[in-house]
């Protein structure tokens, strides 16, 4: 047995079994999420846990009637066609019994204010904000949450297709706190045993480099 085998026991889950998930196992989970690295430790996250199953249902039709809307702006059939083929993945949350949103909340970039002192341009403020180290904070916690959930038996999907329905999520789940903005979303239960298999992975010669 390999020592990173916890690594290799997550998968994308997108079909779950009805069982409860209880509160305290969520919060064990959250716990391992928060223990993410973050920029500056500044730990720019918030976990949303919904365990009502019609405000998840809401949830998901929020992202269908989203979807309706935008797709209703298509050029042409076949770009219409393409947005809404995978309304099915972005609404797939609807069958967990429970759903998690993390929201990430405001960031500091040391060297902003430095470069607009000196009148960078807009490339080279461009070029600072890319990495977006705030959201790299927010996916290091995903990741902890959804290994810490396969390694206990359950299993997640890390999801952002639902982020043009972001704002309408927000005002339905209400949370008040400022600057913060939904960023990901995953679903949480007990995997269906045909979901537990992942995609082939490219081979490490093409996506390692290494200097010496």
């Amino acid at each position: 047995m390999s020592k990173l085998d916890f690594i290799y026991k997550r998968h994308s889950i997108r079909k779950f079994k009805d069982i409860d998930v209880p509160t305290e196992d969520i919060k064990e989970l959250i716990k391992a999420a928060t223990y993410a690295p973050s920029g500056k430790n500044l730990q720019n996250w918030h976990f949303v846990v919904i365990k009502n199953k019609e405000k998840i249902e809401e949830i998901a039709k929020i992202v269908e009637r989203k979807n309706a809307e935008l797709a209703s702006y298509a050029e042409n059939e076949r770009m219409k066609k393409t947005f809404t083929k995978y309304l099915k993945y972005s609404t797939l949350f609807r069958n967990a019994p429970v759903l998690i949103l993390i929201y990430a909340g405001p960031y500091s970039f040391t060297a902003l204010d430095l470069l607009k002192a000196k009148g960078a341009s807009s490339e080279e403020i461009h070029n600072l904000l890319r990495p977006a180290t705030d959201i790299q904070n927010i996916a290091a916690a995903m990741e902890n949450l959804l290994l810490a959930a396969a390694n206990t038996g359950y299993g997640g999907c890390w999801m952002t297709s639902t982020n043009y329905a972001s704002k309408e999520i927000e005002e339905y789940v209400g949370l008040k706190k400022e600057g913060f903005f939904l960023a990901a979303l995953t679903p949480l239960g007990v995997p269906e045993e045909s979901e537990l298999k992942s995609p082939k992975r490219k081979p490490l010669e093409e996506v390692l480099t290494i200097i010496e």
